[in-house]
C-alpha cells in the first residue's frame, strides 16, 4: 500500500494580521510550512508528499523548502479559489502515481507526529476515511451576543483536526462532485457516502491561526529542545 500526503498551503491566513501568509512566517529559524513538511517526511509511512500553494507564492515556497532534498517531496501544485478547490487540484496532481491512500493536512499544523499519521492511516484498511480529532470536554452554551441562553450537550462531539485520511480513489471521486463550501474533507467524504472513523488527535497538533498561536508554537519548540 502506498500513502501520499497533501499539504494544503494556498490560504492567505488573514486572521494572523500579517502581510506574509501564515504558512511562511518564521518559526524557530524556518517557515511554518517547513516544519509541517518535515513532520510528514519524518514518517516512514509516507511515500510521497505534495504541497498545494497559492499561484503567487512560488518564490515563498521554494525559499521555505530550501535545503530539503528528500525525493518524496514532489513539485508543488497551484491551488484554486477555495480550500475545496485546492484540495481537488492537489488530488488530481496525484493521479500520475495513484497512491492507495492520501492524508490531507493543514499547512499551519506543524506538530503532527509520526504516531498520529500512523493512527489515521490504520482504519483505511477497513473504511473509506479517518481523521484526527479531540473530544469536546468543556461545557457548551448557545449564546446570543454575550448572553448565555441554553446549554448544548457535548456528548459525541469532537473538534476536528487534520490529517484527514482517505482511500485515494474514493476521495478523488468525492471531490469531483463536492461542495466548494464544505467545512473540510470529512464533510465532502460523508456527503459522498464514505464511512469515516474518528481517531483521537493531540493537543500539540493545533492550528496556527492567530498571533498567540504562533507564540505558542515557538514555546513548544523551545520546550522540546530542552
Amino acid at each position: 500500500m502506498t500513502n501520499a500526503a497533501l499539504i494544503v498551503a494556498a490560504g492567505r491566513g488573514s486572521r494572523m494580521m500579517r502581510d506574509t501568509p501564515k504558512q511562511y512566517l518564521p518559526l524557530a529559524g524556518h517557515a511554518v510550512l517547513w516544519h509541517t513538511v518535515q513532520a510528514f517526511l519524518a514518517s516512514p509511512d509516507i511515500d510521497q508528499l505534495r504541497v498545494v500553494i497559492h499561484p503567487g507564492d512560488q518564490a515563498l515556497y521554494y525559499a521555505a523548502m530550501a535545503g530539503i532534498d528528500d525525493l518524496r517531496l514532489r513539485e508543488p501544485v497551484s491551488g484554486g479559489a477555495s480550500r475545496a478547490a485546492s484540495v481537488r487540484l492537489g488530488l488530481e496532481a496525484l493521479q500520475t502515481d495513484r497512491p492507495d491512500h492520501v492524508l490531507i493536512h493543514d499547512a499551519a499544523r506543524p506538530f503532527c507526529s509520526p504516531d498520529l499519521i500512523a493512527a489515521v492511516l490504520a482504519p483505511l484498511a477497513e473504511v473509506g476515511g479517518a481523521f484526527a480529532a479531540l473530544p469536546v470536554v468543556d461545557a457548551l452554551w448557545k449564546a446570543e451576543g454575550s448572553e448565555a441562553l441554553t446549554p448544548v450537550s457535548r456528548e459525541g462531539l469532537w473538534r476536528a483536526q487534520t490529517p484527514q485520511g482517505f482511500r485515494y480513489a474514493a476521495i478523488l471521486a468525492a471531490h469531483a462532485n463536492g461542495d466548494a463550501d464544505a467545512a473540510d474533507d470529512v464533510e465532502t467524504a460523508r456527503k459522498a457516502g464514505l464511512t469515516v472513523h474518528v481517531v483521537e488527535g493531540s493537543e500539540d497538533n493545533f492550528k496556527i491561526t492567530l498571533p498567540r498561536d504562533l507564540a505558542r508554537a515557538r514555546l513548544l519548540i523551545a520546550d522540546r529542545r530542552h
